[in-house]
């Protein structure tokens, strides 16, 4: 996703778009939106990615109900009916120095017994576009459109309601497409005729041949190909973390907000996968040290086998010897909270996608910093292609990007980052997408950014 955008959501009333980047920092004053961002981040890659209906209770973000969702004015004005969102994404520069035409999606959510569903979805690409009823079983109605004209099919007849059908699957892209194929054959009883909207030529296989090759090649449709879509779905990082244990006893390794799979996960590593083991290890120590947590990690196995428990232990060093070995639970809070993103961040068959929320929780500002570092270090690795977008409160990580982008940490450029802010505008939120230059400086800032910090500094020059 290169952008993402929202309307009638949460406390965005009027369209609000975020750029997004390999790093994207969402900062801004409490219950101005952040999460309800990243969670839209995730629903619109269920809807759209992995043809399914987004669970809005799902943890970290339990969004409420519909009526919680919609954005409310607060006034005795009409209230939406409906809230949307989209993205962009493809936009890459050739050698030339021109921009390929963007895919845009575009999900609409309605209510359904209180929950919101996906009711309509939409991809276009340069004047093409094809549209799906999701209200509908099976495909559906839909409408499509070139710079030439507008077509529409209805469902067919005997098709239920999406909503009633107790289902959570959604028609893929591909299968609209192919949808669309056969909507030229006559003969075909799978779809009513097309309607051929006034000034509009005839709906051919022509047309047809013309809109599948435009979208056809929605990145959405490659990723399905590739890879199942429980692993490439986003990472969540949740802001409260796992809690540290004195012993583990093995359990699953499957991701979770809370980073509870992370000491299997690495215990796992050190009895299956000793070289894997060894390369995280040492990555996890580099991170550790500059960070001033801890010089070294192992895990020490209670038994010989898989099933056995375990502990996870880690120790600092001092200028002439090796401390002593502690477990997790000994150690400041700090450890164990930060262990389970900075294992997650340096995976590497980890999503493409993560959403981090709060990540300097329990963290010095020194280790702050470093992990500003290791976000640019992990956006900046260009065969990794990953987007990594944080939520933060965190000064001493906002300054240690713009550092790494003047630096050129990793080769990370300025267009590399994104930092967008949320400032309140009455019962509204309105976002502002600041640009870092190539010294590191805050471009497009508004007035009232970091005036809280501003004000405190000129009452702290007293003291």
């Amino acid at each position: 996703m290169d952008s993402i955008a929202v309307r009638s959501y949460r406390c965005f009333g009027g369209e609000q778009t975020a750029r997004l980047a390999p790093i994207t920092l969402l900062v801004g004053e409490n219950s101005t939106g952040k999460s309800s961002l990243m969670a839209m981040i995730r629903a619109l890659w269920d809807a759209v990615y992995a043809d399914r209906a987004p669970d809005f209770k799902e943890e970290p973000y339990d969004l409420g109900s519909f009526d919680d969702i919609l954005h409310d004015t607060g006034g005795r004005g009409a209230r939406a009916r409906s809230f949307v969102a989209s993205f962009e994404v493809g936009a890459a520069s050739s050698r030339s120095g021109s921009r390929s035409k963007p895919y845009l999606a575009e999900v609409e959510f309605g209510p359904h017994q209180a929950a919101p569903i996906p009711v309509r979805r939409r991809v276009s690409r340069d004047g093409y576009w094809l549209e799906q009823d999701l209200s509908q079983t099976g495909f559906g109605g839909f409408r499509c459109g070139t710079p030439q004209g507008e077509w529409r099919s209805q469902a067919s007849e005997g098709q239920r309601a999406f909503a009633s059908s107790g289902t959570e699957a959604l028609p893929s892209l591909d299968s609209a497409l192919w949808r669309l194929r056969w909507a030229t054959d006559q003969k075909s009883p799978a779809v009513s005729r097309v309607e051929t909207s006034p000034g509009s030529p005839e709906f051919t296989s022509q047309i047809v041949e013309e809109i599948r090759q435009q979208l056809g090649r929605f990145p959405g449709t490659r990723l399905r190909r590739s890879r199942s879509n429980d692993q490439a779905r986003p990472f969540v990082s949740a802001p409260t973390r796992s809690r540290p244990r004195r012993t583990y006893d093995p359990t699953r390794t499957a991701p979770d907000a809370e980073g509870d799979y992370v000491p299997t996960h690495l215990a796992w590593l050190s009895l299956h996968e000793p070289d894997v083991w060894k390369n995280l290890k040492y990555r996890l120590e580099e991170f550790g040290s500059a960070a001033g947590l801890f010089d070294e990690i192992r895990v020490r196995r209670l038994g010989r086998t898989a099933s056995d428990p375990f502990q996870l232990q880690v120790r600092k060093f001092d200028k002439k010897r090796k401390g002593p070995i502690h477990s997790l639970a000994d150690m400041g809070y700090g450890v164990s909270q930060i262990l389970p993103l900075t294992a997650e961040l340096l995976r590497d068959d980890s999503p493409q996608m993560l959403l981090v929320q709060q990540p300097e929780v329990h963290l010095h500002p020194s280790a702050q910093a470093a992990l500003g570092t290791l976000l640019c270090e992990v956006a900046a690795d260009g065969r990794s292609g990953r987007r990594l977008i944080v939520e933060t409160h965190s000064d001493f990580i906002i300054d240690r990007v713009r550092m790494s982008v003047r630096d050129q940490v990793g080769g990370l450029r300025p267009e590399n980052v994104s930092i967008v802010y949320f400032e309140r505008n009455g019962h509204d939120v309105v976002i502002h997408n600041l640009r870092v230059d190539e010294k590191g400086s805050l471009r497009d800032a508004p007035p009232g950014y970091r005036q809280f910090f501003l004000k405190e500094l000129q009452r702290s020059i007293d003291l």
